[in-house]
């Protein structure tokens, strides 16, 4: 048995999940398994508001890629290029010359395949990264917890706490509220 390298997948736009699945179920089908380690697409998480509501959501991190850790043999390299929907083949780099042109896939370097995993680890260990867009004095709307409905100005912005810090008058005084980034909205 050889050493199982990180290879790049090309797919169709948007279809790299489905590409995956297609791929593991051709592996199966193929008795390929001890070959491949694992296929993956590298995603991260976010957090969108959409209609007012915050939700995680899987961003990917190389839209029409997928990366495969395997042992590559020309039957697993035959399947990938010809057996599974939505796939168009490797990363390749041309190798000889004149009309001996042949086209070789191209494992990632030993540090790329590594920060690609860490961005995959920390999703783990990440719920999900708020993008900060507020900006100090900017008016927002609070959507979760007791002062819900209620409108405010932004007063201080902590993004390694994922904390911000919003003024709201309340019974006519002036109130200092310490929210998470998910209980606000822009106004």
């Amino acid at each position: 048995m050889g050493e199982k390298k990180w290879y790049v997948l090309r797919t169709a736009g948007s279809k790299e999940k489905k590409a995956k699945e297609y791929l593991e179920k051709e592996i199966e089908r193929s008795g390929l398994q001890d070959q491949v380690e694992q296929v993956l697409v590298p995603v991260k998480k976010e957090i969108v508001t959409k209609n007012g509501k915050r939700k995680a959501v899987d961003k990917l991190l190389f839209p029409g890629y997928v990366l495969i850790q395997a042992e590559l043999t020309p039957e697993l390299e035959y399947i990938i290029r010809n057996l599974v929907p939505g796939m168009s083949g490797f990363l390749t780099e041309n190798r000889g010359s004149g009309a001996q042109v042949e086209r070789v896939p191209v494992p990632l370097r030993e540090e790329e395949a590594l920060r690609i995993l860490g961005i995959q680890d920390e999703n783990i260990d990440n719920v999900a990264e708020t993008e900060v867009n507020y900006e100090l004095g900017e008016a927002v709307r609070i959507t979760d917890g007791p002062f819900s409905g209620f409108t405010g100005t932004v007063e201080g912005i902590e993004e390694d706490r994922s904390k911000i810090k919003v003024i709201v008058v309340i019974f006519g005084r002036k109130t200092l509220l310490e929210l998470s980034f998910a209980q606000v909205t822009k106004e």
